[in-house]
């Protein structure tokens, strides 16, 4: 079972409009045309606030030599943790995860950097501490049980990052709701498993008391984003 964890502070709502929902329920498409659609008054900018692993993961593989070799390598790591939470990890898969992490917490900062600066930031995902795992935007090691001593202190200082990252609401927070066979068909190389996770977790997430706004990724795009233009307005305004 997900370990419960949650922040230790509360700031006020940063100028953020999240955009979360299991992979297929139009995220992407939802946050392109917000900031298309908003540009005239308040030039957006859009930010991808994943672990990036999967990117990385293509970055590595392009490498020479031992690129893809070393990219396999990592995946399949990273994959384990998923498969086999009650296994401690590795060392190197162990820091792996929360050098991940730390890259997410790295733009979180950009983010809030850009927000003081008096910037509208539209997000494709926001970083939550309530339910372990990166496949819902939580910290990944605190999935995992037991350890060493270097494997429980990464857990730990994990578990920090995110808490503080959680600890900065968004302005507004847009879940998108979709339907398990719906996302596969719109993500078939997903895994069923991983698009159920999502779909079951993800309704449940509070993101430390945020305004959220539940649409229906079934719906025509263009009605997604009217109501979500609508929320928005009457939310800056």
């Amino acid at each position: 079972m997900s370990q419960q964890i949650r922040p230790t502070t509360h700031h006020p709502p940063v100028r953020v409009i999240a955009i979360t929902g299991c992979d297929g329920s139009g995220k992407s498409t939802l946050a392109a045309s917000l900031v298309s659609h908003l540009s005239e008054q308040s030039s957006p900018e859009l930010l991808y606030l994943g672990q990036s692993s999967g990117r990385i993961g293509e970055w590595i593989g392009s490498l020479p030599i031992i690129g893809a070799t070393f990219g396999r390598y990592l995946l399949a790591k990273s994959e384990r943790v998923h498969a086999r939470p009650s296994t401690p990890p590795g060392n190197a898969t162990t820091l792996v995860i929360y050098l991940l992490s730390c890259w997410r917490t790295y733009k979180f900062r950009r983010m809030l950097a850009k927000c003081r600066q008096g910037r509208l930031l539209i997000t494709d995902r926001y970083p939550q501490a309530e339910v372990a795992g990166f496949r819902v935007d939580g910290p990944q090691l605190a999935k995992t049980v037991g350890g060493n001593f270097w494997v429980r202190a990464l857990r730990k200082r994990e578990q920090k990052l995110y808490q503080w990252m959680a600890s900065y609401p968004p302005l507004l927070l847009i879940r998108l709701d979709i339907d398990e066979q719906t996302a596969h068909s719109r993500k078939p190389d997903h895994r069923l498993s991983a698009l159920r996770e999502k779909i079951r977790v993800i309704p449940s997430l509070t993101f430390n008391g945020a305004t959220i706004l539940d649409l229906d990724g079934r719906q025509p795009a263009a009605k997604i984003l009217e109501e979500s233009l609508r929320a928005i307005r009457a939310t800056l305004s």
